[in-house]
């Protein structure tokens, strides 16, 4: 074989060489971009407002935040600064405040991040009622909410802490700590 005839098969082994690696780097841009585009925003909302009523026409919870951004590949709404209003019937209601919020596509389950602050006005017979935490789980159907986390709860003069809370906001209203618990408290 001649040197011309090497030529010629080097030639036509770079070709497919070039055009093999130029197909691959093709495959991996696509997969990047649809990744990218498969978790893009749906629609968004600025100053987003949710009012959600009872089967009676009495109103249960409210649902404001910041801004909300809607992702259809999960279902999920991220949003910034949100503040979840729940009402019970004769009662203040209990206000919800955080610096984020996840809610799932469940519609139902609303991972609340950051700082949380739980606030709940007082009336002639209770006193006002507070919670500081952070990382809040809230399970919206039964009222119901979890974190693992630090957690100190204000009742009036009386202050309680610890590590880990679960609570209900519907009456019965229970509060349960799960560890490290301590408190001071004013007895009249």
């Amino acid at each position: 074989m001649s040197f011309g005839q090497y030529k010629v098969y080097l030639v036509l082994i770079l070709l497919v060489l070039g055009s093999w690696l130029l197909s691959s780097l093709f495959d991996k841009e696509q997969i990047v971009t649809r990744v990218v585009v498969d978790h893009s925003p749906d629609y968004f909302s600025e100053g987003y407002y949710k009012k959600e009523m009872s089967e009676q026409g009495i109103i249960d919870s409210e649902l404001f935040a910041k801004k909300m951004i809607h992702y259809a590949d999960d279902g999920t709404t991220h949003m910034e600064k949100p503040v979840m209003t729940l009402y019970n019937p004769d009662l203040p209601p209990w206000v919800i405040k955080s610096e984020t919020g996840v809610l799932e596509a469940d519609g139902d389950h609303l991972l609340l991040g950051g700082q949380v602050y739980i606030t709940r006005e007082g009336t002639e017979t209770r006193k006002p009622f507070e919670v500081n935490t952070s990382e809040l789980n809230v399970q919206l159907s039964i009222s119901y909410a979890e974190t693992n986390q630090w957690a100190e709860i204000i009742d009036g003069a009386n202050v309680t802490e610890g590590i880990g809370l679960e609570t209900t906001f519907k009456n019965p209203v229970k509060v349960k700590f799960l560890s490290k618990v301590k408190g001071r408290y004013v007895f009249n």
